[in-house]
């Protein structure tokens, strides 16, 4: 179970992936060395699972990003899920109750490939039903840990 010095860690690192130590140490009124080890039980419990920068898919190149959801065949979620998952062109991968059985995120450079990637998905064994939806305009990117959490813990 996470402590109140846990959750402030976890809440300023969600404000700011890149905090020091120090300041964190600072913040949460316990010293360097207290805050290094909580963060490193962090990490060793799975609970910090890593450290990554926020990007515009556009700046990199990828002008086309759909969130698509997937209907499988009785018995395929998981093997459809994990296909998925080792494309090195979606960003996540998760298996859904509700409308669809799998959701992914799906990157492409421009609509005539995402179109491709879409069929080449449809293609795979297992895959009944592709419900791809475009974003044509992200108004908030994906945060690392719900806002209310960081505003209750810091």
């Amino acid at each position: 179970m996470l402590d109140e010095k846990d959750k402030a860690i976890l809440a300023l690192l969600a404000r700011n992936a890149r905090v020091t130590i120090t300041s964190m140490s600072n913040l949460i009124k316990i010293s360097d060395v207290a805050t290094k080890k909580r963060l490193m039980k962090l990490e060793s419990r799975g609970v910090i699972l890593g450290y990554r920068p926020i990007v515009n898919p556009r700046e990199l190149g990828y002008e086309a990003v759909a969130l698509i959801g997937l209907n499988t065949e009785p018995g395929k979620v998981v093997e459809v899920a994990e296909i998925l998952s080792g494309r090195p062109d979606t960003t996540f991968v998760a298996i859904a109750s509700g409308d669809h059985e799998v959701v992914a995120e799906l990157w492409a450079k421009n609509t005539r490939e995402l179109q491709q990637k879409i069929k080449d998905i449809e293609k795979l064994g297992g895959v009944k039903e592709i419900c791809p939806a475009i974003l044509v305009n992200v108004v908030k990117q994906h945060t690392s840990i719900p806002e209310e959490f960081t505003k209750e813990n810091v």
